[in-house]
């Protein structure tokens, strides 16, 4: 056990501290240790820190929660990276409010290549999940990791694009990374953690609480030379995503919707304001000025995104073995498949987010050939 981790973990777990605060801590003592060691006195010198800061760290600092945590993380896979720390992402480093402490499970040489981040809607029309499948297996093709939040909607079918075509993809979480959110995204997640990377800046056992997603996305675009915006209404935290990329003079894409679609005014709104309107991928290559990664040239060059090689459970077999090309409808569907009508919506959903059926008007569900 690094002596250092645990120090640097020490002082990330104090409650209400935050990034900010913890890098004021190390440019006023010059370390984690040094911190954790000063008295009082010294500490209401450092500007914005908190009353109930100062307490913790001066009354007891949470040496043996951090001793803990730190005995969990290899058997679950997850290593611990600092700020400063040779394996800590330079372009992250570089935000305004880089996170102090990452968590991550799987490749952590993958944070150090060049990165794409592809975010929009939770509830994506199926032309938004196409075109994010697509677009995210011809950026991965192109040798480009593709980086998002492993949300439901164009999240997931970002991660699900770039593992199809055997490309690299990082999910960003709003949770610890033993508590993967949303739970429906369990099974890809074990898939990115196998080839790509699970990344957290939040301690084991944190819950997906509402306020940590908006900090989540300064990661995200952190990590990324640009942001590709498929798919976003009005309001939405795939905005605050581009805005983010936009104030770190990252490049910020986006692909145009349907004019009559509420969940293409985002979008719009994002091209209305200076985004690089995206029609193929080599908009998006020729901007940041990449060149194809040899061993994945052939794939990405010819346009096609890879076919998403998908492993099916018995019952969603089950009801993709009902559906045909002519639309059919949800009850029908539920009532030929003997499944509570929960997790028939459940499993049309995982199905539509795979590119494998489509979602038609009056609730309808036809397959994709």
């Amino acid at each position: 056990m690094a002596e250092t981790q645990l120090d640097w973990l020490t002082l990330h777990l104090v409650p209400g501290l935050g990034a900010v605060g913890f890098r004021r801590l190390l440019e006023a003592f010059g370390s984690a240790r040094a911190a954790l060691r000063t008295g009082r006195k010294e500490l209401q010198q450092v500007s914005g820190l908190r009353a109930e800061v100062i307490q913790s760290i001066t009354t007891g600092p949470p040496y043996q929660e951090a001793e803990r945590e730190l005995a969990r993380l290899e058997p679950l896979g997850i290593s611990m990276v600092c700020f400063g720390d040779e394996n800590y992402p330079a372009l992250l480093a570089n935000i305004y409010n880089p996170p102090m402490v990452l968590f991550v499970k799987g490749d952590l040489g993958l944070l150090r290549k060049t990165g794409i981040a592809v975010v929009g809607s939770r509830a994506a029309t199926s032309y938004g999940l196409k075109v994010a499948r697509d677009f995210s297996a011809q950026l991965a093709g192109s040798g480009l990791v593709v980086v998002s939040g492993l949300a439901l909607g164009i999240d997931t079918a970002a991660h699900s694009g770039a593992l199809a075509a055997g490309g690299d993809t990082v999910a960003v979480l709003g949770c610890g990374l033993d508590v993967i959110y949303p739970p429906t995204n369990e099974r890809l997640a074990g898939q990115i953690a196998k080839t790509g990377a699970l990344v957290s800046e939040y301690s084991l056992g944190t819950q997906p609480d509402a306020f940590r997603f908006p900090a989540r996305n300064r990661i995200i675009s952190g990590l990324s030379r640009g942001v590709l915006v498929v798919e976003a209404a009005q309001r939405s935290g795939s905005l605050i995503t581009a805005r983010m990329a936009l104030d770190e003079g990252r490049e910020v894409f986006a692909i145009p919707g349907r004019v009559d679609s509420l969940k293409s005014t985002g979008t719009h709104r994002l091209l209305q304001e200076g985004a690089k309107l995206v029609g193929s991928i080599d908009d998006i290559l020729e901007e940041l000025g990449w060149h194809m990664a040899a061993t994945h040239a052939a794939a990405s060059a010819s346009g096609q995104a890879a076919e998403v090689a998908v492993t099916l459970s018995e019952e969603e077999s089950r009801v993709l073995a009902l559906l045909d090309v002519y639309p059919k409808h949800i009850d029908t569907i539920i009532s030929q498949a003997g499944l509570a009508t929960a997790r028939v919506s459940e499993i049309l959903l995982l199905l539509e987010l795979h590119g494998l059926v489509e979602a038609v008007s009056g609730q309808q569900y036809q397959i994709l050939r």
